[in-house]
């Protein structure tokens, strides 16, 4: 059964989950800890709908097949659906923001760039998208005054703020919605900010968004 997103308010949204969209190297600090060009243009990529799971509950990330990396982000929850939507229409559809981690197995994702392979594998498995309650838009500020913070085991290790995007929120979703229709329910997740590492079992993490969003989860041992 798909999850349906949650407002912080405990109100349901009138739709199941969706898809998620995502964008690679949104913020070049965090592309160049990787080693990996600054973009020109959104790299962009999709986690299906069976990859979320409740940010809450303690993760299960799967270890046996490597080293898992986190990677907060900020979520978007799409309320209309969008096709070559323009920056202004792409905003309006927004009705929710929340955080993320996008997970990653790490280790997988380097040998199949290394073959020139997709790496969906290492980005969409079953899980990879522990995604917490959304603020109503009401409780957000302008896009650049957002800020969301990380910490493991107590220790800040992620801090992102939306003036940092190379792509702005809402000429991203716009860009989204030229390849693909977003639809009511469908999630976007808008890039880590540098930081990004590997999650060991046992891990707490604590997760801040402006506006008063706070999370916390742990790793199974």
């Amino acid at each position: 059964m798909r999850l349906v997103p949650q407002f912080t308010d405990g109100q349901a949204f009138p739709h199941a989950l969706g898809k998620v969209v995502c964008v690679g190297r949104n913020y070049a600090d965090h592309a160049k800890e990787l080693d990996n060009p600054v973009p020109s243009e959104p790299l962009l990529f999709i986690k299906p709908a069976t990859s979320v799971v409740d940010i809450e509950q303690p993760l299960s990330p799967p270890f046996s097949q490597g080293d898992v990396h986190y990677e907060t982000e900020l979520a978007l929850l799409v309320g209309e659906t969008l096709t070559h939507a323009t920056p202004d229409e792409a905003e309006r559809a927004i009705v929710g923001i929340g955080l993320a981690l996008d997970l990653t197995l790490r280790d997988v994702q380097t040998k199949l760039k290394e073959k020139g392979h997709p790496w969906e594998i290492a980005k969409g498995f079953d899980g990879s998208c522990p995604l917490s309650r959304f603020l109503p838009l009401s409780r957000v500020p302008n896009w650049n005054a957002l800020a969301f913070t990380l910490e493991v085991d107590g220790e800040a290790r992620q801090h992102g703020e939306g003036s940092d995007m190379i792509f702005a929120i809402p000429s991203l979703v716009a860009e989204m919605s030229r390849y693909f229709t977003l639809e009511p329910g469908d999630v976007i997740l808008t890039g880590t900010p540098a930081g990004v590492g590997e999650l060991t079992r046992g891990t707490s993490l604590r997760l801040t968004l402006t506006g008063g969003l706070e999370v916390t989860t742990s790793v199974t041992e």
